[in-house]
């Protein structure tokens, strides 16, 4: 044997090894091998592979975009997860739930509180992200534990790769609702702010909790009230054709049928107020037992 080839799954990755003839000034072999000269292996070197139970052939791969550790090592594919696309929609196969040895209803027991996801829904500036805030504050003053999740703040980090497609928007409230999920099962009351147009997203969070769990309120505030406020300027965008698929201008907004809480707008200063709103919802959740352990 005048030397050893080894067949490199990526040629154009060099790697010079002291000792085994390594140049790091050289260029990778074109033809994609590294050429080991048998003199300069060293004989405790060749016993080792000779010996070595976990040594195989490597043969030649075809690398694609689509290759893969358990393409070329069927062994590896028990513990990797296989999905038809990288980056699809399939349902990953190989996976089992793996359960906690600490259960939902000791954490609700050490928090003093029930975990349950109060969902916001209304148009752009109807006051859901300042009622958020109102009720978060007023349940942390109570000594509940909350976390809010702003429909702007998530698009900032989790959903910044979401536009504002339809499709997107679904995966927007698709990906909020698993991770609303989430801390409600870790016994956090997670206040859900935005504004979720379409009845089958929302159900399909709601489907996501136990029942009950979910508890949709409805900021009940006319369209023309909250392009009057329009504290984004986003109606006014919209209004001049600058923004496409807006809710409530050209895109529909569909208002919850049997929603846990409704916040209408009466136009009365105190009843309408962030703090009177968060009473109410703090009214529903108390007579719910959700802020008892």
């Amino acid at each position: 044997m005048e030397g050893l080839a080894i067949r490199a799954s990526r040629p154009s990755v060099f790697c010079s090894t002291p000792g085994l003839g390594g140049d790091s000034h050289r260029k990778p072999p074109s033809d994609g091998f590294l050429k080991l000269p048998a003199s300069s292996i060293a004989a405790e070197n060749r016993k080792l592979v000779a010996n070595s139970a976990s040594f195989h052939p490597i043969s030649a791969v075809n690398v694609s975009a689509h290759a893969s550790l358990t393409a070329d090592f069927p062994a590896l594919s028990e513990t990797i997860l296989k999905e038809g696309r990288i980056n699809g929609k399939e349902k990953a196969e190989n996976i089992v739930w793996h359960e906690s040895s600490i259960c939902r209803c000791d954490r609700q027991q050490l928090l003093q509180q029930k975990g349950c996801v109060v969902w916001i829904t209304g148009l752009s500036g109807s006051g859901k992200s300042t009622v958020a805030c109102a009720l978060s504050k007023a349940l942390f003053e109570k000594g509940k534990l909350t976390y809010t999740l702003d429909g702007d703040n998530v698009r900032h980090g989790l959903n910044r790769d979401l536009t504002f497609k339809t499709e997107d928007r679904t995966e927007n409230i698709r990906r909020i609702g698993e991770v609303a999920k989430l801390f409600a099962d870790v016994g956090v009351i997670c206040i859900a702010s935005l504004i979720s147009p379409y009845r089958r997203d929302r159900d399909a969070c709601r489907s996501l909790l136990p029942e009950g769990d979910f508890v949709e309120v409805f900021m009940d505030v006319p369209l023309h009230v909250c392009e009057s406020r329009d504290p984004k300027g986003l109606y006014k965008l919209a209004r001049a054709g600058k923004i496409k698929g807006f809710t409530g201008i050209d895109d529909p907004y569909e208002a919850p049928v049997n929603c846990e809480v409704v916040l209408k707008h009466t136009g009365d200063e105190d009843s309408c107020s962030p703090r009177q709103m968060a009473e109410n919802i703090i009214t529903y959740l108390q007579n719910k037992g959700y802020l008892e352990g």
